[in-house]
């Protein structure tokens, strides 16, 4: 099975007729992928609950996460700034290739009722955002911690400039989109 390293350079060769590259640095190519939680109300009423997210994150991820603080303040949210809001960790090079590689091999086909992920969350500037319910869909995550679930966000930002070019880049490195 190829790693999607491996994809990713074959992507060219595939995509070269369809979008009329002439040389593969015009081809797409993963930039970096961006894991990331918010913490938000949670934290109000667990003080360790930042903690315990950033725990989970750098397990899954094989990287330490940043905390991210609230720019301003909101009031009807009874949000101060500068308060701790969420966890976020940007992976770039062989982590981020190994990351995929779980992601879509082992830990999405894990999810209850899959049927495979919808093309909509795909944007118009070719980076794909896919929500994560539970994180415990991943293999690090041990049965014994399912008291605190907490969903998250992983973006892979690309450089594939329209929808159309990134939908079919994704497909090539085998990200199992709906039928």
């Amino acid at each position: 099975m190829k790693s999607i390293k491996q994809k990713t350079a074959d992507a060219y060769k595939a995509m070269k007729a369809d979008f009329g590259y002439k040389n593969p640095m015009q081809a797409p190519h993963i930039v970096k992928v961006v894991v990331s939680s918010g913490t938000g109300s949670g934290q109000k009423k667990d003080k360790n609950r930042n903690d315990l997210v950033l725990d989970r994150i750098s397990k899954i991820t094989g990287q330490k996460p940043s905390l991210r603080s609230s720019k301003k303040s909101v009031a009807s949210f009874k949000l101060r700034q500068g308060e701790t809001i969420g966890v976020a960790v940007t992976l770039r090079g062989a982590r981020m290739y190994a990351f995929l590689d779980k992601l879509f091999n082992i830990s999405i086909p894990r999810t209850k009722d899959f049927r495979g992920i919808d093309s909509k969350i795909i944007d118009g500037m070719g980076n794909m955002t896919l929500p994560i319910k539970e994180h415990v869909i991943f293999p690090e995550t041990g049965d014994e911690e399912l008291k605190d679930i907490f969903g998250l966000a992983v973006t892979i930002v690309t450089t594939a400039k329209t929808k159309p070019e990134a939908l079919s880049f994704f497909t090539h490195l085998g990200v199992p989109f709906k039928k």
